[in-house]
């Protein structure tokens, strides 16, 4: 596995009707590096949003779709989601105010 660095792991938030609805329940979402782990996602978004405390963390990997540009086929790229919930005590996570 390549050494990934914690500001590379956190690739971008995940803002869907569903992930909102998560976040009265101190939950986020977000897009991660395919290649990394569950305590290295705990370990970035710890380091990255301060006074945050992750309870648990879930992943979820997700095949490329099969796009079709005239008569030939491709994929597109896998991805990798991860649903982090926050401890009760936590800080809320800044980027997600005013959504």
């Amino acid at each position: 596995m390549a050494n990934i660095q914690y500001y590379d792991v956190i690739l971008k938030p995940v803002v869907t009707e569903k992930s909102m609805g998560l976040m009265a329940d101190k939950k986020y979402t977000f897009l991660v590096h395919p290649e990394a782990n569950k305590t290295q996602i705990k370990e970035a978004v710890e380091k990255m949003f301060a006074g945050t405390k992750v309870k648990s963390v879930n992943t979820m990997n997700n095949d490329g779709k099969t796009k079709r540009r005239g008569m030939t086929y491709g994929k597109t790229a896998k991805t990798k989601k991860a649903i982090v919930a926050l401890t009760e005590e936590s800080a809320e996570i800044e980027i997600f105010q005013g959504l």
